[in-house]
Parts: C-alpha cells; structure tokens; sequence
C-alpha cells in the first residue's frame, strides 16, 4: 500500500503514476539489469527505464545506457557486454553520500606556514 502511495504522490520513487499507465498499456519489458532496474520500449520505439529504487539516473549501466540513447538497436545481452578482468563494476555517483571521492583523504597533512585569524 505504501509503494502504490508513493507512486501517486512522488516522481523520485519508482515511477509516476502517468508512466504507470504508460507501461500498463503501452510498454514491453525488454530486459532487466543487475540492479533489478526495468527496461521498456513500444511501439514507436520509445524507451524507458522504471528504476527499482530512487530515481537516479547514474544507477543505469553503461550497455543500457547505450540502449536508451538510440545508440545500440539491439537489447544489451550479458554475453554480449561480458566485463574483462581490469573492468570495474558499475556504481552509481556517490556525491553527498561518506563513499564520495574526496581528494584531501588522500594527501598528507602539512602544517601551514600562517595561523588563521579565524578560531
């Protein structure tokens, strides 16, 4: 009952409540990715994503990325964008969260030639 709510009342969970009704009548499910983010398409060609959780458009992979922006026809396969060994796995941005890159984490701490006026 809750999911259905927030379906209704917000845009950043799942989906809205006209792009429920697009995929109802309209939308073919073409695949599903390893983040359990739903991939769709109808008949004009018109491709959309329903994401598992929160709307955030950096959970999308890069095979289906590809796929979404017309920039591949075919529906991307595992097989077919099988990652090499030096790959990384996909992750969505970090930004505002304690795993965002954070440059002074890395460097040494120096002490300052000056002292702050400011306590």
């Amino acid at each position: 009952m809750l999911k259905f709510l927030k379906i209704i009342f917000t845009w950043w969970n799942s989906q809205t409540i006209g792009t429920f009704l697009n995929t109802l009548f309209f939308g073919k499910l073409v695949g599903i990715d390893d983040s359990k983010n739903k991939y769709y398409v109808d008949s004009k060609d018109r491709r959309w994503v329903i994401f598992n959780s929160e709307v955030e458009a950096t959970k999308i992979p890069p095979e289906w990325h590809a796929w979404i922006h017309h920039l591949i026809k075919e529906v991307p396969t595992k097989a077919e964008f099988a990652k090499y060994g030096w790959q990384k796995d996909h992750q969505e941005n970090k930004t505002g969260t304690d795993e965002a890159y954070n440059p002074n984490k890395y460097k040494p701490q120096t002490k300052a030639d000056y002292e702050s006026w400011r306590p």
